[in-house]
């Protein structure tokens, strides 16, 4: 299905992408809905998308915000972190996931992965950042592989810490993420297992808390341009300082859409990322799937680790020839520059585990449009760009 039929028909190898949205008739008939409605921006639409979404998840309510990152950042000012607190953060993540820790005012304390095969935020690494300004850790679902929550609300509880999950890779993933953490924040980037092309939910668990996440996402304000519009309500009040992290009724439309396909394509994805683990297996040993077979997981990316030695940029390159996209997840986030310059130190911080992980990862194809012989030629063209002294 990824490949279209006039590529075969002339002799060029169809391009298999890195990750693609699946989108048709039914999220064009949604928006042009919305544009009839003459009503576009925060409304209805939107509000059947959170209550949807929630119920999906096996929660009681879900807030729509404009992205992850917007997410994120409210996840954090409703509970209060600000100026002078440090958050423990993942370093193997999207730059977003520190970002938003500085703009909240707070400190980013990069913490290191549990082992170069296995990039989930390391406890024992996180016990032995904390200061007496640490006040949350976020911690991610790095490429849809469900984190021990409850063992990280055990340490937050502990100590006395706001657990906050980047669950931008998990969106689906019902009974893993957004029960025992304090916040929960998503993403519906175009790249997502579900998308509205920008977007981002945030699950709360505490009421108070929640609704102050969705009072602060529209600049802070008691009433809505919806419910005033309505007659639901006269005037408003501001409450809060807040921002406009507002979802509008098109991609609340799209969510409606796509909400009902995503467990089927988190089933597609992981059937074929079982497939790559068998075709690895058998046909180049030598690279590794990160996590265990049997691990909780939407399948959001495959991230593979080459044997050491290997010349990513050379495979890269193959691949790219023979009309196959590849990544890397991700350039860790200690290592940019601006994060140098805030945290000059005398000694340059190393995290040696996410430094290792990030050195042999690569990121092949897998979206739900892929059949399993694309999966093949995928294997196939790797096994001959290793072959051909590309290592």
């Amino acid at each position: 299905m990824s490949a279209p039929a006039v590529g075969r028909a002339t002799g060029v190898l169809p391009l298999i992408e890195l990750g693609t949205p699946v989108l048709g008739e039914p999220e064009k008939a949604a928006l042009a809905e919305v544009i009839d409605s003459g009503w576009l921006t925060m409304g209805e639409r939107v509000r059947r998308f959170e209550r949807e979404f929630a119920t999906l998840h096996g929660v009681e309510d879900a807030v729509a915000v404009g992205s992850a990152t917007a997410a994120l950042l409210l996840a954090l000012a409703a509970h209060d972190i600000g100026p002078g607190d440090e958050v423990l953060v993942p370093s193997m993540s999207f730059v977003a996931t520190a970002s938003v820790v500085y703009h909240v005012g707070a400190t980013p304390v990069f913490v290191d992965v549990e082992a170069p095969d296995r990039p989930h935020l390391s406890l024992a690494d996180a016990r032995a950042r904390l200061t007496a300004r640490t006040r949350a850790v976020i911690v991610m679902h790095f490429g849809g592989y469900a984190m021990d929550v409850p063992a990280w609300r055990e340490f937050a509880d502990e100590h006395g810490l706001v657990l906050v999950e980047d669950a931008a890779h998990v969106a689906g993933l019902a009974g893993h993420t957004g029960v025992a953490s304090h916040a929960a924040a998503f993403s519906f980037f175009t790249n997502k297992n579900m998308t509205t092309a920008e977007g981002g939910m945030v699950i709360v668990p505490d009421e108070g808390r929640r609704e102050r996440v969705r009072r602060m996402r529209s600049h802070g304000m008691t009433t809505s341009t919806l419910d005033r519009d309505r007659g639901r309500a006269v005037g408003y009040d501001v409450v809060d300082v807040g921002h406009n992290f507002r979802m509008d009724e098109l991609r609340g439309a799209l969510g409606l859409v796509q909400i009902a396909r995503l467990p089927g394509w988190n089933d597609t994805r992981r059937a074929l990322t079982a497939h790559y683990r068998d075709v690895l297996a058998r046909e180049l040993p030598s690279v590794t799937v990160p996590f265990a077979r049997a691990h909780p997981t939407t399948a959001h990316i495959l991230p593979v680790l080459l044997p050491p030695g290997t010349d990513r940029r050379a495979v890269m390159a193959s691949l790219r020839e023979a009309r196959i996209q590849s990544s890397m997840h991700y350039p860790p986030i200690h290592e940019f520059d601006v994060y140098r310059r805030r945290h000059p130190g005398t000694v340059p911080l190393t995290l040696p585990n996410t430094e290792a992980f990030a050195a042999a990862e690569l990121t092949l194809p897998l979206h739900p449009l892929l059949a399993p012989e694309d999966v093949e030629r995928v294997v196939r063209t790797l096994a001959e760009a290793m072959a051909a002294g590309t290592s």
